[in-house]
């Protein structure tokens, strides 16, 4: 292993952090999984590739249908702390201590602790919010509640896809997933575990079910590794790409031991839609700020589909991030504008029988927790079967109508420049005209500019 010094004025936090225990916890786990991370990116590049050269659509896959088929299997029941999962903080990169402590702080249900979209990964920002994990798990961070009473840490490491250059194993790059979920675990697992209180995550740009095989695979072993129960690890996966839609039992079939359920993220969704089908005419998605919303029938339809999916099985269902920011003086237009915006886009996706959704801005968590109270009854939507769902591969592929407008294209242009413009700064998200963009929403944006 080879592992670069500390970034300056962390040496104390990665001197706790890289001890010779998690070091070699580390170089196991990587060593024995590295090989099945390239085959599932191996596997994107051959399925993208072979819908370029066909022209072909997806479907939902023949090869499984005993699964789909199957009315009997279930994923195992979720422990108390996640039975409610109304309101959870999006977003919320823990090297941005003051807002990861207000977090805590909080009356949210849970946290999205993000190590990917809503997180730049330098090195700095990596061990300084690990490292602001730790403290927080051990309770090392004065004017918190205890772990057992804090909302709940919903842990997100950084997708397949990204590397962690920091740290080579024999000789090449770790995949920055394995590199977070490991010191995640090694260093927090057991306590959260003793708290009832984790160790939960959730799991990025998941693409098919043989992706959720593997994270499962890495589930048991660490488990085995740690002296954890089976089980004792749950993962919520975020279905942020088209052909994840057409896999939705699959993966949580893989996960039936670990799931927490699965969720809507609609800016990857929207984008994915784009990156893997945008040269066909069919599928130029117009402009993002009239398109890319819940009230679109090809997104209700994934919503539908996702929360039918979910329940059938027994899994929670949660929806998507508000992203707009609420101000500050409550008695402004724009406050009440805001705020009815997003309570009719979160209203339908209760009405839809979502369990849970996010919102960014922390002065929204109480207005959309008394929407739950007024809308809902109980700790969740279990009981929401949605029957009278019927979504199709057409429902899911049918882009809306409409034209491209010079707003949206500037929009776009901004919106990708300063996105640039944060990444290079360390941040992985800002502001721009009353809503938080990060690197999911600057990715619909480059995609359609």
């Amino acid at each position: 292993m080879e592992l670069s010094p500390p970034p300056p004025g962390l040496e104390a936090e990665y001197e706790s952090l890289f001890s010779t225990g998690s070091l070699l916890f580390l170089q196991e786990l990587i060593s024995t999984f590295d090989e099945e991370v390239d085959q599932v990116l191996k596997l994107r590049i051959s399925r993208k590739a072979h819908l370029d050269l066909t022209a072909d659509l997806p479907s939902f896959l023949e090869s499984t249908t005993h699964i789909r088929r199957d009315p009997v299997w279930r994923v195992l029941p979720v422990p108390p702390r996640l039975q409610r999962r109304h309101v959870d903080i999006g977003d919320l990169a823990p090297c941005d201590t003051e807002r990861f402590v207000k977090a805590l702080q909080s009356s949210a249900q849970g946290l999205q602790v993000d190590f990917d979209d809503g997180n730049c990964p330098t090195y700095y920002n990596q061990i300084k919010g690990l490292h602001n994990v730790f403290k927080a798990v051990h309770n090392q961070i004065p004017n918190l509640p205890h772990i057992s009473h804090a909302p709940v840490l919903m842990l997100r490491p950084r997708a397949w896809n990204m590397v962690e250059h920091n740290l080579m194993v024999a000789g090449k790059e770790a995949a920055g997933p394995l590199f977070d979920f490991g010191l995640l675990m090694f260093h927090c697992g057991k306590m959260l575990f003793e708290n009832k209180s984790g160790p939960f995550f959730y799991l990025s740009k998941v693409e098919s079910f043989m992706e959720a095989r593997l994270w499962n695979k890495i589930f048991v072993w660490t488990q085995h590794k740690l002296g954890l129960p089976l089980g004792s690890i749950k993962a919520t996966v975020l279905i942020e790409n088209i052909l994840a839609a057409f896999e939705m039992e699959e993966i949580l079939y893989e996960l039936r031991d670990h799931s927490a359920g699965l969720n809507c993220g609609i800016w990857d969704y929207s984008a994915s839609i784009v990156n893997k089908f945008g040269h066909r005419q069919d599928f130029l998605l117009p402009d993002r700020s009239k398109y890319v919303n819940m009230e679109k029938h090809f997104l209700r339809s994934y919503m539908d589909l996702l929360v039918q999916t979910c329940h059938r099985r027994g899994a929670l269902a949660t929806g998507g991030m508000a992203a707009l920011l609420l101000p500050q003086d409550p008695l402004n237009d724009p406050h009440s504008t805001v705020l009815a915006t997003v309570t009719r886009l979160k209203l339908l996706e209760i009405k839809a029988g979502v369990d849970g959704f996010m919102v960014y801005d922390l002065s929204l968590i109480e207005p959309m927790q008394k929407l739950f109270k007024l809308h809902t009854e109980g700790d969740n939507q279990l009981h929401q079967l949605r029957h009278d769902v019927t979504v199709t591969p057409e429902d899911l592929l049918t882009m809306p109508l409409g034209g491209v407008t010079l707003y949206g294209l500037k929009y776009n242009i901004a919106v990708g420049v300063l996105f640039v413009n944060a990444w290079l700064s360390g941040k992985g998200h800002f502001f721009y005209r009353g809503q938080v963009e990060d690197s999911a929403t600057a990715e619909i944006s480059r995609s359609q500019g």
